[in-house]
């Protein structure tokens, strides 16, 4: 083939990949609407004739086939987890049984109007009972809300739980200690309620150092937010000791419950001292929430909070029908609309009846068996910051390939060119130049195998020929991007060449 057939091929393949505004062309149609068999003049009259627009401006005016082309063409570019490995450390990217999706879209539930009367809403509020028992059971608490539609918004309806508890007790408190290793986002959700926030060192071994707990820990303190196993993957291992200074002086204990796909089945958080968790159901208990949602978080509670939790809770009449109860004088009120986002919380409780009990902990277990799995044959290869042994998810960092000019980032962005979605990078921010992997229990041995062997491949290419790793990704339709550009003036919408 000669360098013209060559440019002809490549400028028809761009031609196929033209958004489907560039498609447009007057007088084609992907539809053809039957006769409109109602005046015109009423909208016009009722809104007003310059309300009322006959056509859309600028509308694309394309067949059905170039619809169907367009957003087919767009989905093959997307990565998914039913794609390939999703490596994000601390976000659970798991595989969302499809059982999931079908149960989700029965049309007596997809359908019910959360403003419809209770009796017609009992299949609808069991759900919501059955899952609140289950999650109760799971994590040891005595009760829950599941109004909260985030991990984020879990923190800030946990923490105003700790606020109003302290208020009935005289004293609101001051402060909130945090890890240094916490979510970013528990420091601001602590801020939002009105705390002030302090660090907590970490020591040797990636866990809370007691000595600096316990010389923080004064009257003025609120709570600890704490998460267990922490952004190492690290057990604290002396969380019952934890527990004990902070109890010791009045405060509470909450749980960041992000890393819950860790624990579930083996381990429960109330029989180890925490006072209140939120779950990130989106997350340990599966529904797809990459791109922003949706979400669901939940918030588990010992007793002494039950008072304080959000309106309305669920209850069973004497005659067993359930119905909603926003009677509870020490309610902190509402945090979202109706019970929270319903489709999530469905999608969890189906996850939670697939699996039983035994399933969940199987799916525990092989959550952390991968991770240890990945760690112990990229031990070398890449510098482990802390020896401690982990659970579901384990951090790395770029010591060793930054001696040649490599860094996290440049690591995560040829690891696209092996096929795999790149792991959480420059988190936590205690480990300089981190690689964080969280493998989830989705993935096959031979997965992990092929995982390992990239990451391993990068690194020899970071030590024999750096430019390799510093240029990619090389196979993606575009290139390395001006990521300070792409912040700063970010392409939201599509706009015409200009002529």
């Amino acid at each position: 083939m000669s360098d013209q057939d060559i440019q002809k091929a490549a400028r028809h393949v761009s031609q196929n990949e033209r958004l489907i505004f560039e498609l447009s062309s007057p007088g084609k149609a992907a539809y053809q609407l039957p006769p409109l068999d109602v005046p015109l003049a009423g909208p016009a009259e009722a809104l007003g004739p310059e309300y009322v627009r006959a056509e859309l401006a600028g509308f694309p005016e394309v067949s059905e086939i170039e619809v169907v082309r367009h957003f087919t063409r767009l989905s093959t570019w997307n990565y998914g987890v039913d794609t390939g490995a999703y490596l994000l450390g601390s976000c659970t990217m798991k595989y969302n049984p499809k059982i999931n999706e079908v149960v989700a879209r029965l049309d007596g539930l997809s359908n019910a109007h959360p403003c419809q009367p209770e009796s017609l809403s009992q299949g609808c509020l069991r759900i919501l009972r059955d899952l609140s028992k289950a999650l109760v059971e799971i994590v040891g608490m005595d009760a829950i809300t599941l109004q909260p539609a985030a991990g984020a918004h879990g923190e800030m309806t946990g923490m105003l739980l700790v606020r109003a508890y302290h208020e009935r007790q005289g004293n609101p408190r001051k402060k909130v200690l945090i890890p240094d290793s916490a979510h970013g986002t528990n420091p601001a959700s602590a801020a939002i309620v009105g705390y002030q926030t302090v660090s907590v060192a970490s020591n040797s071994e990636g866990t809370v150092d007691l000595v600096h707990l316990d010389r923080l820990m004064d009257e003025e303190v609120a709570a600890l937010m704490l998460t267990n196993p922490n952004t190492l993957g690290i057990f604290e291992r002396q969380i019952t000791a934890i527990g004990e200074i902070v109890h010791s002086r009045g405060g509470l204990i909450y749980m960041d419950g992000a890393n819950m796909n860790a624990l579930v089945g083996v381990s429960r958080p109330g029989d180890f001292g925490v006072d209140v968790l939120h779950l990130n159901l989106h997350k340990t208990f599966s529904t797809p929430h990459g791109g922003g949602g949706p979400g669901a978080g939940p918030v588990a509670v010992k007793k002494i909070l039950e008072p304080f939790l959000p309106v309305p809770l669920i209850r069973e009449n004497v005659d067993g029908s359930l119905a909603l109860e926003f009677d509870r004088p020490q309610t902190i009120g509402r945090v979202r609309a109706f019970c929270g986002n319903f489709g999530v919380l469905l999608r969890a409780l189906a996850y939670i009846l697939a699996n039983g009990a035994e399933g969940l902990r199987q799916s525990t277990e092989d959550a952390v068996l991968n991770s240890v799995y990945l760690r112990k044959r990229l031990e070398g290869a890449y510098d482990l910051p802390y020896r401690a042994p982990t659970l579901h998810e384990c951090v790395f960092s770029d010591k060793h390939q930054a001696r040649h000019g490599v860094h996290t980032g440049d690591i995560a962005k040829r690891l696209i060119d092996y096929g795999f979605h790149p792991y959480t990078v420059s988190f936590p921010l205690i480990v300089s130049g981190a690689l964080m992997i969280e493998p989830t229990e989705s993935e096959s041995k031979q997965e992990l195998d092929l995982l390992a062997d990239a990451l391993l491949s990068i690194a020899r290419e970071a030590e024999q020929e750096p430019q390799t790793v510093l240029s990619a990704p090389h196979s993606t339709r575009l290139r390395r991007l001006d990521e300070v550009q792409a912040a700063r003036r970010p392409v939201l919408r599509w706009k015409p060449a200009q002529e």
